[in-house]
C-alpha cells in the first residue's frame, strides 16, 4: 500500500484527480478489502461544488447515496495536495465507522443535545468534532497515516481556546510534543479537560454512542465562552458531516429516547476511574428512560440538526406515523375463496419450454405413436371450481377530531388525539377502507378532506393538524355527507374524538336544522354505526345529552385521560378492521 508516497508537487485540479483516484482502492483497503463504496465525486470548479451541495468544506459525506464528495480546487487552496489517503480514508471512516448510518447519526445528535443545555443548536458541529476524533485516532494509531499534518495546515497558528483544547486532545492521543498542534494558552483546566477527552476517546472507541453526551458536556464550557465562533470558522474547512443527512429520508427509532441517553449526558470527570466498566444492573434513571418518547418539537430539532431540509408538517406527520406503528393492525392477507380439487379441462400442446414432467404420455400416445416434442406431445390443462366464501367489502371511516383551544398543538407537544387518529386512520387504510377526516374547533373553524379518500399524506395532514379556537361541531359536514347517501354506497362508521364539547353536535346548524335530527339521519344512513370517544371528568350517564345520544344509537366510550386514547385506538382498530378474518370486518 502506497501510504508513504506523498504528492510533493502542487498539481492542477485535473492532474490531482487522476492521482487521487488511483489511490482510492488503497483508501478502501485501509478499512477493509471487502468494502464496497462508489468512487469519490471530485469537484474541479465552483459550479461542480454547488451541484454537489459542497460549500465551505473541501470534503463531505452524504448518507443518502453513500457518497464521498471532495473539492480538489479547495484542497489546493488549503495546501492539502499531499494527503490524499488521509483525507479519503477519513471520509470513508464516516461511512463505515462513525456515524455509519442515518439512524446512528440521529442518536448521536440526540445524545449531544442532552449534553449542551441552552446550546443545543451547536449539536451538529460538536457531533462532527467527536466523530472526527474517533476516526482520526484510528487512522493515526492503527494505520500510521499523517492525519496530524492535515490539522497543522488547517489550524496553522490559531490560538483560539476551543481549537487549542481540541488540538491538545490530539496531541495527548498521539503522544505528540506539546504545542505541535495546540498553539494557544493552556492552563491547568484546559490540560485537565484535554486529558479527559483523551481518556474518553480511548475508552469509548468501540462504544462511541455512549461517549457522545459526555464529549458534549466536556465541550460545553468552551462553547459558552465564545460560542465556538473561531473554532467553527477553522473547522468549516473540513466540516464534512454537519449536513450528512440531507436528502436521506427519515431515520427510524428517533421518536423514542435511548436507554442511557439521559444518564450519558454528564461531564466525563463524573465517571468512575474506569469508564470502560459497564453497570451490571440498569440504573433507575435508565429504567425510567426506557419507553419514554420525545416531544414532536424535539424530534423535529434532531432531524433538522441532521441537515434534513423538510417542512415542519412533514416532520410532524412522520413523528405520529412512527409513534403509531406498534399499535397498527397487521397488514391483512388476501383471502382467496376455498376451491374444490382442480378440474381437468382438456389437453393442450406441450411446448419444449415447459417442464418435461408436465407431459401426459398416455394422451400423447393416443394422439400419435410417433412422439415429436412440441408437435404431438400434450399436457393436461386445469381449472378451479368456484369458491364458496362471499366477497367482503371494508367499512369506510368518517373521523371527526376535536381541536379546540384546550387541545395540545400536535407539532409541539405530543397530542394523543392526533396519535389515536393516526393509528385508526392508518389501520383503516391497511384494509382498503377510505377515510373522510375532519378537524374541528369553533364555528366555521374546520379542515376536512371533503369526501372519502385513500391519500395517506392528505389524511394525516388533517389528523395531525391544529386549529386551537372555540368549540362547535361542524354539523353541516354530517348533513352533507349522509343526507343524500345512496343505499348501495359503502358502509361507513362515524367516529368522534372529543370531550364535553361533543354535545355541540346537537345544536342547530346554519340552516336552523336540529342537530339531533341530523345525528339520527347520519346514523341511519351511514350503515355501520357511530362511536363517541370522550375524555370526561365525570360519569357520562349523568349527562342528559350523552344519555340521549346513546339511546339514539351512538356507542359512547369514555376515557379519563388523553393518554388512554392510544389503548382505545388500538382496540377500536382491531374490532373494526382486523376481526376474525385477519383483515376485513365481518
Amino acid at each position: 500500500m502506497s501510504k508513504d508516497k506523498p504528492l510533493t508537487k502542487k498539481k492542477s485540479a485535473l492532474e490531482l484527480r487522476d492521482k487521487w483516484l488511483a489511490l482510492w482502492p488503497d483508501a478502501i483497503e485501509t478499512w477493509s478489502k471487502y468494502l464496497k463504496l462508489s468512487e469519490p465525486r471530485f469537484c474541479i470548479t465552483k459550479e461542480e461544488e454547488t451541484k454537489e451541495h459542497l460549500s465551505a468544506s473541501f470534503a463531505m459525506i452524504r448518507l443518502d447515496d453513500h457518497a464521498v464528495v471532495i473539492s480538489l480546487r479547495m484542497v489546493i487552496e488549503n495546501g492539502l495536495e499531499e494527503y490524499p489517503l488521509e483525507i479519503m480514508c477519513h471520509e470513508i471512516g464516516h461511512h463505515v465507522y462513525c456515524p455509519a448510518d442515518l439512524t446512528d447519526h440521529g442518536r448521536v445528535i440526540a445524545r449531544i443535545r442532552r449534553g449542551l443545555p441552552g446550546y443545543e443548536h451547536h449539536a451538529p458541529f460538536i457531533a462532527n468534532l467527536y466523530s472526527d476524533l474517533l476516526i482520526n485516532d484510528k487512522l493515526k494509531r492503527e494505520y500510521n497515516l499523517h492525519i496530524d499534518k492535515v490539522y497543522e495546515k488547517i489550524g496553522q497558528n490559531s490560538t483560539d481556546k476551543m481549537w487549542t483544547f481540541y488540538m491538545r486532545i490530539y496531541e495527548i492521543l498521539w503522544g505528540l510534543t506539546k504545542t505541535t498542534l495546540a498553539k494557544g494558552e493552556m492552563d491547568a483546566i484546559l490540560e485537565g479537560d484535554a486529558q479527559l477527552g483523551n481518556r474518553l476517546i480511548r475508552n469509548f472507541s468501540k462504544d462511541w454512542l455512549n461517549g457522545a453526551g459526555r464529549f458534549a458536556a466536556l465541550c460545553l464550557p468552551y462553547l459558552m465562552e465564545n460560542q465556538g465562533n473561531e473554532m467553527k470558522k477553522l473547522m468549516s474547512v473540513w466540516a464534512d458531516a454537519t449536513e450528512a443527512g440531507a436528502g436521506a429520508g427519515f431515520p427510524s427509532g428517533l421518536t423514542e429516547v435511548d436507554e442511557g441517553e439521559l444518564t450519558g449526558a454528564k461531564h466525563p470527570s463524573l465517571d468512575e476511574a474506569d469508564t470502560t466498566s459497564k453497570p451490571t444492573e440498569m440504573t433507575s434513571e435508565q429504567a425510567n428512560s426506557k419507553g419514554q418518547h420525545r416531544e414532536p418539537f424535539e424530534y423535529g430539532q434532531i432531524l433538522k440538526a441532521l441537515g434534513m431540509n423538510m417542512s415542519d408538517e412533514d416532520i410532524k406527520i412522520q413523528y405520529y406515523k412512527e409513534r403509531s406503528t406498534p399499535h397498527l393492525i397487521p397488514f391483512p392477507t388476501k383471502e382467496n375463496p376455498v376451491s374444490k380439487e382442480p378440474l381437468m379441462e382438456g389437453v393442450d400442446i406441450w411446448d419444449i419450454s415447459s417442464p418435461i414432467e408436465n407431459i401426459d404420455w398416455f394422451q400423447t400416445a393416443m394422439r400419435s405413436p410417433i412422439v415429436i416434442p412440441g408437435f404431438t406431445t400434450v399436457e393436461q390443462t386445469y381449472g378451479l371450481a368456484e369458491g364458496s366464501l362471499p366477497e367482503k367489502e371494508p367499512v369506510d371511516l368518517d373521523i371527526y377530531i376535536d381541536c379546540s383551544g384546550s387541545m395540545p398543538n400536535p407539532g409541539y407537544n405530543v397530542s394523543y388525539l392526533a396519535l389515536a387518529g393516526t393509528i385508526i386512520t392508518l389501520s383503516a387504510l391497511r384494509v382498503g377502507s377510505r377515510v373522510q377526516a375532519t378537524l374541528w374547533s369553533g364555528a366555521k373553524q374546520f379542515i376536512t378532506t371533503n369526501g372519502f379518500i385513500s391519500d395517506e399524506k392528505q389524511l394525516l395532514k388533517i389528523v395531525c393538524g391544529f386549529i386551537g379556537g372555540a368549540t362547535a361541531f361542524p354539523i353541516h359536514i354530517l348533513r352533507e355527507t349522509y343526507s343524500k347517501r345512496k343505499p348501495n354506497s359503502r358502509k361507513v362508521h362515524i367516529l368522534v374524538v372529543s370531550d364535553e364539547g361533543v354535545t355541540t353536535m346537537f345544536d342547530k346548524d346554519e340552516k336552523k336544522n336540529s342537530g339531533w335530527d341530523i345525528s339520527e339521519m347520519s346514523l341511519k344512513n351511514c350503515g355501520a354505526g357511530g362511536t363517541f370517544v370522550l375524555n370526561l371528568y365525570g360519569d357520562w350517564k349523568k349527562d342528559k345529552s350523552l344519555v340521549a345520544a346513546n339511546k339514539q344509537g351512538w356507542e359512547i366510550h369514555a376515557v379519563n385521560s388523553w393518554e388512554a386514547l392510544v389503548k382505545f385506538a388500538k382496540e377500536f382498530s382491531k374490532k373494526q378492521y382486523a376481526g376474525e378474518t385477519n383483515g376485513q370486518r365481518t
